[in-house]
């Protein structure tokens, strides 16, 4: 079965409520927003997307034409970085659009939606269907530290690992340097976006179809057999692939006419500040140190929805970047909302949200961005002493751990199928890759259900029963299913 792109996350998931006011679901938000914001306008969502292709070829142009005519080199090389800022600004708004068209809030129409979508995402080397599904199953578990695709971040013990520290020092360290924040920094806003299409870094394991691939970029966007599709979305997949190879192609044909210097300047000079803004403005969405994550036992949708920040950027994110930055708590409440509402839908809404709606409008987005890379390196329970279900996971700072270059364990316990399995009696010894060593059944249920079935199904699945160490013959046992 392909993946559910029509339906409310809410229809899928535990929807829950407002954190800070639990009389408020998902369904008196809808009802707060008028209905009009709803719907997708072909004039209004065709005007922004010929207003960008038009300042986008004008600027071109301009840089053709006029920059080489520059006589001093110096002077030639600040136009040329000038052309990159603004043209990487008007290519991040096509991207958005692209965004928009993934979502279904470009137009009524979900052929045209795709068809855009792939044209647009395709130009600036980004995988659309690939990417439409994993952002999907993004919004989905939006800050669920097993399934979110985005931004997962270390516990304690996995931060701890990575730096080779004891577990117990971990207060005693300091920050980084400034210099290398700076270049941790530079280095995730240039290669972040493009790497995490190739290997589905920041990711948790749960967000795969399975288990994690030891095959080089057997977790990657591009794959029509990576771990991250089922098998039914392999052709769509492929399509995304040939898009980016058309463009690719495109491209090298025409450094062949033109100086391949030129390319480099016009286009990819563009695109690094594409996945720039794209890295910036989603890290900073889910990237706070006062917003909290959460572990399965206490997520829900709207929990999750609302541990997202809408932030500002000024002239350029209103103008340019179609309010990406400014209005994405509503984004993910309604991600069907088309960016020219969203605002007034945010407004509706904020209300009944009250203090679970989450904005840091008026510090600098910068400075934002150092604060969220020295001070969310790990996360931690806020009380140690609550239940799981009770409680949220909060950020800590410190040190920077090595880049992640592939996607690695995080050691958050996946959790995609659950149930609770009551044995009467049973002796048991261990199961590796989905290979089930049990003896001796003599009665079993699960939840009612007979559990001959359920066994079957789970070990196509590699599932594994964590068993109580030093016990073997039990009169009575609760175990649990979970993936690994």
């Amino acid at each position: 079965m392909t993946l559910d792109f029509t339906s409310h996350p809410t229809e899928l998931v535990k929807g829950g409520e407002v954190p800070t006011n639990a009389k408020v679901t998902i369904k008196d938000l809808r009802v707060a927003i008028p209905d009009y914001c709803f719907q997708p306008s072909y004039r209004l969502s065709f005007w922004y997307l010929f207003r960008d292709l038009v300042v986008a070829t004008s600027t071109a142009a301009i840089a053709y034409f006029y920059i080489p005519l520059v006589e001093s080199p110096l002077l030639r090389y600040a136009a040329w970085s000038i052309y990159g800022a603004i043209q990487g600004l008007t290519f991040t708004g096509l991207w958005v659009l692209g965004h928009e068209c993934g979502h279904s809030a470009f137009s009524p129409s979900n052929a045209l939606n795709d068809t855009l979508g792939w044209l647009l995402h395709s130009f600036l080397l980004t995988p659309y269907f690939s990417w439409q599904s994993s952002h999907r199953r993004h919004h989905i578990y939006a800050n669920h530290l097993v399934k979110d695709h985005n931004y997962v971040p270390l516990p304690k013990y996995k931060y701890a690992a990575a730096l080779s520290v004891n577990i117990d020092r971990l207060e005693e360290m300091t920050e980084d340097s400034p210099v290398y924040t700076l270049l941790r920094i530079v280095m995730q806003q240039l290669f972040g976006f493009p790497w995490y299409l190739m290997a589905n870094i920041t990711a948790s394991q749960g967000a795969l179809n399975g288990n994690q691939s030891g095959v080089p970029f057997g977790n990657s966007h591009f794959s029509p057999v990576s771990r991250l599709f089922r098998p039914e979305e392999a052709h769509l997949i492929l399509l995304s692939d040939i898009g980016i190879g058309l463009v690719l192609y495109g491209l090298w044909h025409t450094s062949q006419i033109l100086d391949s210097s030129m390319i480099a300047l016009m286009y990819f000079q563009p695109y690094l500040w594409v996945n720039h803004w794209i890295v910036a403005i989603t890290y900073l969405h889910h990237t706070h140190p006062d917003v909290p994550k959460y572990e399965p036992e206490a997520w829900t949708f709207l929990k999750g929805a609302l541990a997202t920040v809408d932030r500002d950027l000024g002239w350029a994110g209103k103008h340019m970047l179609h309010n990406i930055a400014e209005f994405h708590v509503i984004h993910h409440l309604f991600s069907r909302i088309p960016q020219y509402h969203a605002e007034e839908a945010t407004k509706a809404i904020m209300p009944l949200l009250g203090a679970s709606y989450h904005a840091d409008k008026k510090r600098n987005f910068w400075k934002c961005m150092w604060e969220a890379f020295t001070k969310c390196q790990y996360v931690v329970p806020d009380d140690e002493g609550r239940k799981q279900e009770e409680r949220t996971m909060i950020y800590k700072g410190g040190p920077s751990p090595a880049p992640e270059f592939w996607m690695s364990q995080k050691g958050w316990k996946a959790r995609n199928h659950e149930a609770d399995i009551c044995f009467t009696w049973v002796e048991y010894e261990a199961i590796a890759s989905g290979h089930w060593l049990w003896h001796g059944f003599r009665h079993w249920q699960t939840n009612g259900e007979n559990i001959d079935r359920h066994v079957k199904r789970s070990t196509r699945e590699d599932l594994e029963v964590r068993k109580l160490s030093g016990l073997s013959r039990i009169s009575s046992f609760k175990a649990r299913v979970v993936y690994t």
